[in-house]
């Protein structure tokens, strides 16, 4: 009904350029900016296109005045925030009717200020005399003190001494307490008897004394002969008595069937009540570093000494750029090494032991700890034997109030007592920390046949199995042989047999010989690949299916135990579309066929694999069976079997984790929701079964207690302002656990593990 009117749309650019900015230079009350039309027009022809005033370039163009109304319109009562007027008579009208409502209010507000206010009496209902009692009226005379100084005194050097108060008199002045009759309070007495008689009773007692004598008894069974058998049984007192008990054994057959009567209750009680007061938290033992050798890198693997309490040993890589990990020929400028430290001795390291490149993970025997087996970055499988230090690691270990000499002259460890003061392992004469031992490897895999990518896991095989060159599982005969089995990203996973102790001495003794005979400046190159061409892998599988490639983190393998051998199997080998085992010989083997030879194994993609080594010797035998599970979207950093059940794998990768029984071919038993970060490592508990700990990348440590929670962690506590890189559990008593979880900056943390993470209920 207003043709003049034009809803306009404004944008905040043009609201700038106008000045007609909402709730700033235009507002409800005052909802209109006149524009002059030579502004309209230049910014029609700067903007072009991009001018809001274009849809109307003709109106505004045939407007006669010479500035146009713009009105502000916050109710969008046409349709956009702004409308145009587009005549003279519409414009006039507008700005006439906000003249007459100014005068309006105006006249209404002059007749407001012109009526006079009617107030009514106050009528007093008693309330000030409450007002008067309340208040606080001073009634005694204020004591006024004055305290001067001679004039000559200020400014004066003033010089403190001690002396007893009693002996001067004007010193002090004491307030000694006294009665004041103000305060006495009159009470009414009166006299009261009471008389308490108590009742008395004659009592005697008489114990009889006997003398001790020494007394024995014979006895011996009575035996019925089979004529009184017959007829006790046949007796009707027997068949009374069955017929009256029958039927209360009965039920308490049935009561121990459906319950167990031995099961405490109230104990079960306490710990439900106990359940929801336990505080969850890990506290700070103790922490480890080193400038030397773990001065900008990351800490990659940590493992404790499965015999000697306290000795812990990690390893460290450095934190390579993108382009450093495509090119792995770019050495590092420090030293490989694996660090060896105690507990009780958290300044000094007890022993280093040398690699020919960063260690990604190594493992400690578990039937043999003094061997230590480890995988570089460029896929080198390298061997300690420290042996010759097991005395020296044991020592570290408290003394009470003694000090005792090693083999070479040297203090060991002491315990620091009220008195006395011993010297420790790894300190001089002098009280400063000496330089540790430093171990070289006994053996080197040769690198034409080792991993052509980073070593990502070792793996200790049982001692009562061992893998022969054909792919079979056979019992071991030899306990002193032992073997280990490595995985890389380039798809493969070697089972490697460790040389014997002629062989490692001899390893040693070359390479130690060519150090020194060779002498060799800084800058040249190294000669160590000389000397490692004597240990190859014994068996090798390989992933020929471009779809599955499994490159990343090794599982321990499943043996169900020994078997016996059986018959000799012969025959040709027949390569699967999943692994292709390859061999240095074909000779006649004895296999153990109720071995397992399944194994899981995560990769890079975030797969979970679950495969078999075995090969297939008869040709009309179906192919081994491979199972791959799409679940982490990263890359796989754990995958760790439960330490208290065989077929139970925990598998960390991404933002995701799940749990896995062997067996179980849909997927696995328990998967989490995708978390907000990353998950960087993870671990099992070694006392609760349904508890376990994972690492993220903000440097929190995330508790799971299945019994509890299973959607979300139970507890998590912050460890680090880093990721963490790799978490690793001891039990060093029944009532003291640890958990060494290490950071991106190269420290490691011990954390004591609480009572109530500890401790499993009755019921776990």
């Amino acid at each position: 009904g207003h043709p003049e009117i034009f809803p306009l749309l404004l944008t905040e650019k043009t609201q700038e350029i106008f000045n007609c900015r909402p709730d700033e230079d235009v507002t409800e009350e005052n909802n209109f900016k006149c524009i002059k039309k030579e502004d309209i027009i230049q910014d029609l022809k700067t903007r072009a296109k991009s001018s809001d005033f274009l849809p109307f370039k003709k109106v505004i163009l045939e407007y006669p005045g010479e500035e146009l109304l713009v009105v502000f319109d916050p109710s969008f009562q046409y349709g956009e925030n702004f409308y145009i007027v587009a005549s003279e008579e519409a414009k006039e009208n507008f700005l006439k009717s906000l003249e007459a409502a100014e005068e309006k209010e105006e006249t209404e507000e002059e007749n407001i200020e012109e009526t006079p206010e009617v107030r009514k009496p106050w009528v007093s209902l008693g309330s000030e005399k409450e007002v008067e009692e309340e208040s606080v009226i001073e009634r005694d005379t204020k004591i006024k003190y004055k305290i001067s100084r001679v004039r000559r005194q200020f400014g004066a050097p003033i010089a403190f001494t001690d002396k007893n108060a009693a002996d001067d008199k004007e010193s002090y002045a004491e307030c000694t307490a006294y009665e004041d009759n103000t305060f006495s309070i009159k009470m009414l007495e009166r006299d009261v008897g009471v008389q308490m008689v108590p009742k008395l009773r004659e009592a005697s007692t008489q114990t009889k004394w006997t003398y001790p004598k020494n007394a024995s008894t014979q006895y011996y069974p009575r035996q019925l002969s089979n004529e009184a058998k017959a007829e006790s049984l046949s007796s009707e007192t027997l068949k009374k008595f069955l017929t009256a008990v029958h039927l209360r054994v009965e039920i308490a057959l049935q009561q121990n069937e459906i319950m167990n009567v031995f099961f405490d209750d109230w104990k079960a009680l306490a710990e439900d009540q106990e359940e929801g007061k336990a505080d969850v938290y890990f506290k700070e033992y103790q922490s480890f570093t080193d400038v030397q050798y773990l001065k900008n890198r990351t800490i990659t693997c940590v493992r404790w000494h499965p015999t000697i309490y306290g000795i812990i040993a990690l390893s460290a890589r450095e934190q390579p750029s993108y382009e450093e990990q495509v090119n792995l020929s770019n050495k590092s400028l420090l030293q490989s090494v694996i660090l060896l430290w105690s507990m009780f001795d958290p300044l000094c390291l007890q022993l280093v032991l040398k690699a020919p490149e960063d260690i990604c993970c190594f493992q400690f025997s578990p039937s043999n700890p003094n061997l230590i087996a480890g995988g570089c970055v460029d896929g080198q499988i390298v061997l300690w034997d420290i042996s010759k230090h097991e005395e020296k690691l044991e020592s570290t270990k408290p003394v009470v109030d003694e000090v005792t000499e090693s083999s070479e002259g040297e203090p060991r460890a002491a315990v620091v007592t009220e008195v006395t003061l011993g010297l420790m392992v790894g300190y001089n004469a002098q009280g400063f920390p000496s330089k540790p031992p430093l171990v070289r490897n006994c053996a080197a895999s040769s690198t034409p046949y080792c991993h052509t990518k980073p070593a990502t896991d070792v793996q200790w095989l049982p001692r009562n199995v061992e893998e022969n060159q054909k792919g079979g599982t056979s019992e071991k005969k030899d306990e002193k042989k032992l073997q280990l089995v490595t995985c890389s990203p380039d798809c493969s996973i070697l089972f490697w047999d460790i040389p014997s102790m002629e062989r490692r001495e001899e390893f040693l003794s070359t390479k130690i010989k060519e150090e020194r005979r060779s002498q060799m400046p800084p800058g040249d190159p190294d000669t160590d690949e000389d000397l490692d061409l004597s240990w190859k892998p014994l068996i090798k599988v390989v992933s020929t299916n471009t779809e599955h490639r499994d490159r990343a983190k090794l599982c321990h393998c499943h043996f169900p135990g020994r078997v016996r051998p059986r018959s000799t199997l012969r025959g040709p080998i027949k390569e699967s579309t999943y692994t292709e085992m390859s061999a240095s010989s074909s000779k006649n083997l004895e296999l153990l066929e109720n071995i397992s030879t399944d194994f899981f194994v995560g990769n890079e993609d975030g797969e979970v694999v679950y495969s078999e080594w075995k090969k297939k010797i008869d040709t009309n035998t179906a192919k081994p069976h491979s199972q791959k599970y799409s679940l982490h979207t990263e890359t796989i950093n754990t995958l760790q079997k439960s330490p208290f059940f065989k077929d139970i794998f925990l598998s960390i990768g991404g933002q995701k984790f799940a749990i896995w029984k062997e067996g179980v071919t849909n997927g696995p038993i328990l998967q989490s929701s995708c978390s907000a970060g990353r998950y960087t490592a993870g671990q099992w508990s070694l006392t609760r079964p349904g508890v376990f700990f994972i690492g993220r990348d903000n440097g929190n440590i995330d508790i799971w207690d299945l019994l509890k929670k299973t959607h979300e962690p139970s507890h998590f506590q912050n460890i680090s302002k880093s990721i963490i890189t790799f978490i690793s559990p001891s039990s060093a008593s029944a009532e003291q656990h640890f958990l060494a979880v290490s950071d991106n900056l190269g420290v490691l943390h011990i954390l004591e593990i609480c009572q109530t993470l500890c401790h499993p209920p009755s019921n776990e």
